[in-house]
C-alpha cells in the first residue's frame, strides 16, 4: 500500500496463494489511483500468472477503468463499456457518464445516465444531465419535464434548470418558530450554558465541546432553537451546521447563510472589485464562519489561506501580515481572501465559476483541465473535473453565491450568467433588467427544497 508499484514488479515470483491474491488485487487498485498505465502494465504481466477468483478480478478491472477515465484516457470509454456488469460500481457508472460527455457522445451519455443506480439517478445532477444531453440531440420537448421538475430545488442544478425555463427560483424561506416555553427550556440548559459563556470569553474549541454535548442532551426539535439563538449571538458556524444537518431546517435561509461581517465583506470585496455575493459564498463554503478554522492543507481563517499566499497578497497590496496566526483575525482574513480571489478572477478573464475551481485545486491543474477540455460548455466542463472535491466545490460555491446575492439583493444574477464560457470575460450584469426576481413557485406545506449544493454542506 506504501509503494505499490516497486512491489508488485517482483509480484510474479510470488507464489500462487489467496493471501498473495488478495495483496495483489488491493495493490493493483491503489496503484491505479496514482498511476493507470503502470497499473495496466503491471496487470497485463500478472493477469494469467495466478487463479484470481472473481472478486479479486474485477476489483483490478474497475480501479484500472475507474482510473483510467478520471485522466480521462483515449482508452476510458472502450474500458468502462467493457467492463463486467458485476464489476461494476457507483464510481465506474459515474465515470462512464463523465468520459461520454467529455468527448460530445450525448447518445452514449444518455445510455449511461440509464446504467446509474435508482439512487444515483435520483440526483439533482444526473437529472440535469439527462435534460442537457436531451437537448443536444434536439429532444428539447423531453428535456422541458426534468427542467420544471429540477426548477423546484434550491440547489446548482436547480437553478440552472430554472435559467433554461426563465423560470424564477426556488428559494422558499421559512421563520423558526419557537414557543416561550421552548426557549425557556433551551435558556435554562445549563450545558448550553457553558457554552454560550465560553464562545463570549473567545475561548471557541471549549465552547464548541460543550455545544456539542449539549446537543446530545436536548430534544432534536430543540436543537434547532438553540442554533437559532447561537445565531442570534454571533455564534454563525453553530447554526450553519446544526440547520445544515437536518432537511427540515435548510429553508432557514436566514441563519444558514447569515451576512456577517456584512459592512467590512461589502467594503473589501467592492474594493478588490469582485462581487460580495461571491465572497460571501467562499467564505461559508471553505470554514461556514469558523474564525479559527484550520484545514489538513494548513490553510488559516474565515477564507481558508495558506500562508504563503497571504504573504504574497500581503505584500503586494501592502498590507500588515505577521505570520499565520494573523489569519485568525476575520478582519485581516477577509481583506487578504477578497484581494486574493480577485487576483485568481483576472487570471480567468474575471470568471468566477473557474477563478473558484482554481481556489480549490490551484491553477496548475485547472490549466491541464482547460487545455484538455477546454472546449467544453461551462456546465459540462464543471462535471467533468477530475477532483471530487474541487467538482462539488464549485458547484456549491456558485449556489451559495445565488443564496447570498438574494440576501443581500432580493434579486439574484442568474447563476447561468456566472458561468461564461472558458475564454470569454466575465462582466457582472447590469442592476436593471440583468436581475431576476426570486420567489418561491412551491405551495404552503411543500417538503424542505434540497440544500444549495451538490456535495454536502
Amino acid at each position: 500500500m506504501r509503494d505499490p508499484g516497486t512491489v508488485l514488479a517482483k509480484a510474479n515470483t510470488w507464489p500462487d496463494q489467496p493471501r498473495n491474491r488478495d495483496a495483489i488485487a488491493y495493490g493493483l487498485a491503489r496503484h491505479a489511483r496514482r498511476n493507470s498505465a503502470g497499473a495496466e502494465t503491471l496487470w497485463a504481466g500478472l493477469a494469467d500468472r495466478f487463479r484470481w477468483d472473481a472478486e479479486q478480478k474485477n476489483r483490478v478491472l474497475n480501479a484500472l477503468a475507474v482510473f483510467r477515465s478520471t485522466s480521462y484516457s483515449p482508452d476510458a470509454l472502450t474500458r468502462l463499456k467493457a467492463l463486467p456488469i458485476e464489476a461494476g460500481d457507483d464510481a465506474s457508472r459515474e465515470w462512464h457518464v463523465r468520459v461520454a460527455l467529455a468527448g460530445g457522445d450525448w447518445t452514449e451519455t444518455l445510455a449511461a445516465l440509464d446504467r446509474l443506480s435508482d439512487t444515483q439517478q435520483a440526483d439533482a445532477r444526473w437529472r440535469y444531465l439527462r435534460a442537457r444531453a436531451l437537448v443536444k440531440l434536439d429532444r428539447e420537448r423531453d428535456a422541458r419535464p426534468l427542467f420544471a421538475a429540477l426548477a423546484n430545488e434550491a440547489n446548482f442544478h436547480g437553478f440552472l434548470a430554472a435559467d433554461w425555463l426563465g423560470a424564477p427560483y426556488a428559494i422558499c424561506p421559512l421563520s423558526l418558530e419557537a414557543t416561550p416555553a421552548q426557549q425557556q427550556a433551551i435558556a435554562a440548559q445549563p450545558d448550553l450554558a457553558r457554552a454560550f459563556e465560553f464562545h463570549a470569553l473567545g475561548k471557541l474549541t471549549e465552547a464548541r465541546r460543550e455545544w456539542d454535548y449539549a446537543l446530545t442532551r436536548i430534544e432534536p426539535a430543540e436543537r434547532a432553537i438553540a442554533a437559532e439563538r447561537a445565531y442570534r449571538e454571533g455564534w454563525y458556524d453553530r447554526a450553519v451546521f446544526a440547520l445544515s444537518a437536518s432537511p427540515e431546517t435548510l429553508r432557514l435561509y436566514e441563519q444558514r447563510f447569515p451576512l456577517a461581517q456584512e459592512s467590512r465583506v461589502l467594503r473589501e470585496a467592492r474594493d478588490a472589485q469582485i462581487e460580495p455575493a461571491w465572497a460571501y459564498a467562499i467564505i461559508r463554503a471553505e470554514s461556514a464562519w469558523m474564525p479559527d478554522a484550520r484545514s489538513h492543507a494548513d490553510a488559516y481563517g474565515l477564507m481558508q489561506l495558506l500562508p504563503g499566499v497571504a504573504k504574497q497578497v500581503a505584500q503586494t497590496h501592502k498590507l500588515p501580515y505577521g505570520g499565520a496566526g494573523d489569519l485568525f483575525d476575520p478582519g485581516l482574513n477577509i481583506q487578504l481572501g477578497t484581494r486574493f480571489l480577485a487576483q485568481m478572477a483576472r487570471q480567468y478573464s474575471g470568471s468566477p465559476w473557474l477563478a473558484s475551481a482554481a481556489y480549490n485545486a490551484g491553477g496548475a491543474p485547472v490549466g491541464r483541465w482547460i487545455g484538455a477540455r477546454g472546449t467544453l460548455e461551462p456546465d459540462f466542463f464543471i462535471e467533468t473535473i477530475p477532483y471530487k472535491e474541487t467538482r462539488e466545490y464549485v458547484a456549491r460555491v456558485m449556489a451559495f453565491a445565488v443564496i447570498y446575492d438574494w440576501r443581500l439583493n432580493g434579486r439574484v444574477v442568474p447563476l447561468s450568467a456566472r458561468l461564461p464560457r472558458i475564454g470569454e470575460t466575465y462582466r457582472p450584469p447590469a442592476e436593471d433588467g440583468a436581475r431576476k426576481a426570486v420567489v418561491c413557485p412551491a405551495p404552503a406545506g411543500t417538503p424542505a427544497a434540497a440544500p444549495p449544493s451538490t456535495g454536502g454542506d
